[in-house]
Parts: C-alpha cells; structure tokens; sequence
C-alpha cells in the first residue's frame, strides 16, 4: 500500500488541478498576455484561439502525455525491489521522486498557458520547464562533486525560486539575458560528457561542447564571438567543469534509453519549428497541432531519460583500476 501513496498523490493532485482549473475558468480568463491574440486569431502556437475553457485545445491537452510518463514513472519507482541496487532512481528516493513530479508537473504548467493565455500561464509553463531541465545537470553535477543530498535540493530549490521570483517581477531572462531553460540543455549534456569521460582535461576543454549542443539550436559560435554582451553566458559552458571535481564512480548504458531521449528531443524541436503561426505547414483549425505534437514527444524523452538513468550501476574494482592506469598512462 505504501509503495503506491507518491502516485495516489500525484493522481489526486492532477484531479485536484482538474477541477481548480475549471472553477476559476468558469468565470472567465479575463485579459489576455500582452503576447497573446485575441478570441478568434491564430495564436502564437498556430492553434486558432478559442472561447470558453481552453484557448488552444488542441495545444493543452496534448500536455497530458507528460501527466501519464511521470504517473508512469511513479508506478514503476513503485514495483521497484530496491534491495542491492545502490542506483538512485530506484525506488522512492527523494531525486527520483523529484524527477518524476517534475514530469507530471510539466503537463498542468503548460496547460494552463495554453489553456488561459495568461501571464500567470506563461510563468507556471516557464517554471515548470526549468524545475525539470535543472534535475538532470545538478543531479550529474551532485555526483561528480561529491554533494550531498541537501546540498543538491538546497541548490536546487534555490535555483527554483530564484527563477520563479525573478520571471514574476522582471521577466523571463531575469533581466540580464538569461534563458535559463535553453542554457540548461547545453549544461547538461556539458555534464553528462564530464560524467562519462571525466578528466582533467576534459574539465577544462568541455565548455567547447555546449558550442555544438547551440550549433544544433540554430546558435553559431560566430554569431555569439560577435555579440559577447548578448551571449555572455557562454561562461556558464565551463561551470559543470569547474564543479566536477571527481570523476563518476559508476557507469550508465547510453543504448538505447539516452539516444530515445534525445532523439524524442530533437525530433520535437523539429517539429516545434513548424508549429507557429507564420509557417507556411500552420493549418489553425486542424485538430493535428504541431505544437501538441512537441509536448507528446517532449513527454517520450523524459521517459527515456528517466529509464536511462535507471541503468546506473558502480563501478567494478577492476574498471576503477583500470581507470587509474588509463589516466596515469595520459598524464606522462
């Protein structure tokens, strides 16, 4: 019975949003964002704008598919026989259970941005996608300098709040140019590198990825050597290299569950692309979105991220002395 109460919770938390979010949509949404089209207009999303409950139909209910993979992550954290796997996303650990509520969390906060067309919508969606990128790249980070667990959850709700404050009150970028969100990608493939290729030296040259990880997104290295100011946080490439003062004392499969989160990504980004009002695909009273589309992928990859890190295990004596004499070979 125990081991089913995270995802009773979640269930019940999801119902209760159900109804909150019909309660005060009753009476009316009232003023849109100021980035948001009025009643009737395609959206910036290219789903045309509707009365009543949902602005974007199509666009919000696509959000469940993050509902149903963290309810499904909870499930299985709940079968799990968590006697002899030192793995932390066995279980009902506290990281994993963060992960998996993030993921939940993923679906309501896009929902009711696409839902109302508020700015309070706008700032739960934004917040929830920072509350899961920043799991992955502390977690990696926690591990290869040795945190301990209040430190990771003290960083993180920090970085949390933070971000939920300033979005509130100065804007999205925090007011420095800042997109937390995009610029937690690149950290954390930054360290995921250092978490399977840590040196010394790759400490210092991993930054030089997060220039490949922002090639994909549309970001060439000239154009950030062009505007410094404007790309000043390039900086942040070198901070999991910096922090990742230890190597990984374990390992993890990247086939096949790794390369479906990240080719569930890429796919939706592609995909996402296509899904604004001036592409010339946007068909704004199709019930096939192409932005509900991106969420129902987004949703894959966080569950083939989840089953990923559920492939951790330590490492043998024989692999670490094996590592020792790789990097000592290396160092003369």
């Amino acid at each position: 019975m125990q081991s089913w109460t995270p995802t009773r919770i979640a269930v019940g938390a999801a119902g209760a949003f159900a109804l909150l979010y019909v309660a005060f949509g009753l009476n009316g949404w009232g003023s849109p964002a100021a980035n948001e089209q009025a009643i009737g207009e395609i959206s910036r999303w290219c789903e045309r704008v509707h009365k009543g409950l949902l602005r974007e139909p199509v666009n919000a209910l696509g959000n469940l598919g993050f509902v149903v993979a963290g309810l499904a992550m909870l499930r299985t954290l709940g079968r799990d026989a968590t006697i002899g796997r030192p793995n932390q996303f066995f279980g009902h650990t506290p990281v994993a259970l963060l992960y998996a509520s993030a993921a939940v969390f993923l679906g309501p906060g896009s929902a009711v941005m696409h839902g109302t067309h508020t700015f309070f919508g706008a700032w739960i969606d934004n917040l929830s996608m920072v509350a899961y990128i920043l799991i992955p790249w502390l977690f990696n980070l926690s591990i290869l300098g040795r945190w301990t667990s209040r430190t990771f959850f003290t960083i993180y709700g920090s970085l949390v709040l933070l971000y939920a404050v300033g979005y509130w009150f100065i804007g999205p970028d925090l007011g420095i140019g800042l997109e937390l969100f995009d610029v937690s990608i690149a950290v954390w493939i930054i360290s995921e590198v250092l978490y399977r290729f840590w040196s010394p030296a790759m400490r210092v040259g991993s930054g030089l990825v997060g220039f490949g990880v922002a090639f994909l997104f549309g970001i060439t290295p000239s154009q950030m050597l062009a505007a410094p100011g404007e790309y000043w946080w390039v900086a942040l490439f070198w901070l999991p290299g910096l922090l990742a003062t230890h190597p990984a004392p374990a390992t993890r499969r990247y086939t096949p569950w790794f390369w479906v989160g990240v080719g569930a990504f890429l796919i939706a980004y592609a995909i996402w692309l296509t899904g604004t009002a001036q592409h010339p695909w946007c068909r704004p009273d199709s019930l096939i979105q192409a932005h509900a589309v991106w969420h129902l992928l987004s949703a894959v990859a966080t569950w083939g991220f989840f089953k990923f890190l559920r492939t951790e295990a330590p490492v043998t004596a024989g692999s670490q002395l094996a590592g020792v004499r790789h990097q000592s070979g290396s160092s003369r």
